[in-house]
């Protein structure tokens, strides 16, 4: 039986709707260098050869040749460790900066005073901090998403309505109750879009940490790319960077969606 028009409709804009964009920006870039004549930036086929050589070698042998999965786990234990320690730091501390307000007159002016320093302006302190190596582009990560979280974590719950507490505490919901069933689902919503802002960020850090020094990883093998000349590394690495980035960001959509059916927000 052939599907309904309204089922019709709902995959092609799930599916075919969001892969447009996309594909129009393949077309262009391959136009756009068979057009220039240009040796200097690869065509998407070029650049799909150096993923499969990166992958699986057997195509170039060189020192890429089948490297992508140490790279790519070394990168992915970095950002998601710095990551997570960053939400265990950042969401509690929200919540008692939101819920607290003597906490926030004591620490969110120090808050918004570091906040707007570029976490590349740290670079130089944490190599002197950690020295050259993984920990420094941790702790870049780690400070890079802890500001996102905490700060959408805070908000969420300053903004929580007082009618909620007006009517949990008519339903007889005080203290800690209070906290656990009326503060912390209402601030939800902001404590996962923080946790995506924080976790974008994460990936954009750590190719700034990973230049610096780390023989493994995918900021290290853009690097070493750029430092060879060879753009078809360079932008291999970005795909895998946006791809698995894009892929962990669905998992928090879908994590948000399945705790947050009944907020009007949780569709993102």
């Amino acid at each position: 039986m052939p599907p309904a028009p309204s089922q019709l409709k709902a995959w092609l804009v799930r599916w075919i709707v969001p892969a447009l964009l996309p594909l129009a920006l393949l077309l262009a870039w391959d136009l756009a260098v068979r057009l220039s004549g240009t040796m200097l930036v690869p065509s998407p086929k070029e650049v799909a050869v150096m993923l499969k050589d990166f992958t699986v070698g057997g195509v170039y042998d060189d020192a890429f040749s089948e490297t992508l999965g140490t790279h790519w786990l070394k990168s992915m234990s970095r950002v998601y460790g710095a990551f997570a320690l960053a939400a265990l730091l950042a969401v509690p501390l929200g919540l008692l900066i939101g819920k607290n307000a003597l906490i926030r007159r004591f620490i969110d002016p120090t808050l918004q005073l570091l906040r707007p320093v570029p976490v590349t302006a740290w670079l130089p302190l944490s190599m002197i901090f950690f020295g050259v190596g993984p920990n420094a582009a941790i702790f870049l990560v780690c400070l890079g998403a802890f500001f996102p979280i905490v700060i959408n974590t805070a908000f969420g719950v300053k903004s929580v309505e007082p009618r909620l507490f007006e009517a949990a505490a008519m339903l007889g919901c005080k203290g800690t109750s209070m906290f656990r069933q009326v503060v912390l689902p209402a601030a939800m919503p902001s404590i996962f879009n923080g946790l995506r802002l924080g976790h974008g960020i994460a990936w954009f850090l750590i190719v700034v940490g990973e230049m610096t020094g780390v023989p493994e990883g995918l900021g290290a093998a853009i690097m070493d790319g750029r430092m060879l000349s060879r753009t078809d590394v360079v932008i291999a690495g970005m795909v895998v960077i946006g791809l698995t980035g894009f892929v962990t960001d669905r998992l928090l959509v879908v994590l948000n969606n399945r705790l947050l059916k009944w907020s009007p927000q949780h569709n993102a």
